[in-house]
């Protein structure tokens, strides 16, 4: 792919999402360089992790842009998708997808940025589908944002926005901060990683606001399951992701809402 196609903005942004896109492009102020001394005082199972993820001297950019494709479940079917998402710490992130349903694209976004979530779709990126702002959405974009960050963004595991406790000898939690809204009302997320022995992450598990099916809005058990690998800039991060809702319960394959792959991935 080419620097000018990687530039171009995705179809389907309104202008505040366009202009949050081109925000989060900004690069990480003044990057140090990774060294093991910065994991040392960390739970075992993410000093393993970091280790593994960022290759020394690596600077702890945050920033970073993803392209993926894979399958996602719209329609009461399996559709195929491909998408561009930027993400960091303090940004937010922009998700921008085309999934084909019946053979037509549907286009549009999710977003958390400024401390606020949507989700707009549109059948051909004219006929709206679904439009959907405010409380309930915000919460569960944010714990979306909290969920994904350190998967893309292993050097965000060193941010002063995230603590870490340990669970056990392959498992820690991290403590991730969010905002909800615009007047400075802030919510927790545990998000759980579980670590391989060799430092790969294998499962991201959490607690996080949504409406799964007809359930109603509430917390209900949502993680990921990871496998395979991607290396860009000094950093590895899983390369296949299944993710949905109910995991690690018996109705995880039901759950289950999203299949990708990373393609390509670039950090600032």
């Amino acid at each position: 792919m080419s620097v000018d196609q990687k530039a171009r903005p995705p179809h389907g942004l309104t202008e505040d999402a366009l202009s949050d896109w081109r925000g989060l492009l900004t690069g990480t102020r003044l990057p140090v360089a990774f060294s093991p001394s910065l994991v040392a005082e960390l739970p075992e199972p993410v000093r393993r992790w970091l280790l593994y993820a960022i290759a020394p001297e690596t600077p702890l950019r945050t920033s970073v842009e993803l392209t993926t494709a894979g399958h996602i479940r719209l329609s009461g079917g399996w559709r195929p998708f491909t998408a561009t998402q930027r993400i960091s710490p303090a940004g937010g992130f922009v998700w921008a997808a085309t999934a084909r349903v019946f053979g037509l694209p549907v286009v549009g976004f999710d977003r958390y940025t400024r401390g606020v979530g949507q989700l707009r779709w549109r059948l051909l990126d004219v006929l709206p589908l679904v439009t959907a702002t405010g409380a309930d959405i915000t919460r569960s974009a944010a714990g979306r944002h909290a969920g994904e960050l350190l998967l893309a963004a292993p050097a965000a595991a060193l941010s002063p926005r995230v603590s870490w406790r340990p669970l056990d000898a392959d498992r820690a939690v991290a403590r991730i901060r969010r905002a909800l809204g615009t007047h400075g009302a802030q919510e927790t997320h545990e998000v759980t990683l579980t670590v391989r022995a060799d430092g790969a992450l294998t499962d991201v598990a959490m607690s996080r606001w949504g409406k799964p099916g007809r359930e109603p809005f509430a917390a209900h058990p949502f993680g990921a399951t990871l496998s395979d690998e991607i290396s860009e800039d000094g950093f590895t991060i899983p390369g296949t992701v299944t993710a949905g809702w109910f995991h690690g319960t018996d109705q995880w394959d039901a759950g289950q809402f999203i299949r990708y792959t990373v393609e390509d991935l670039r950090y600032r």
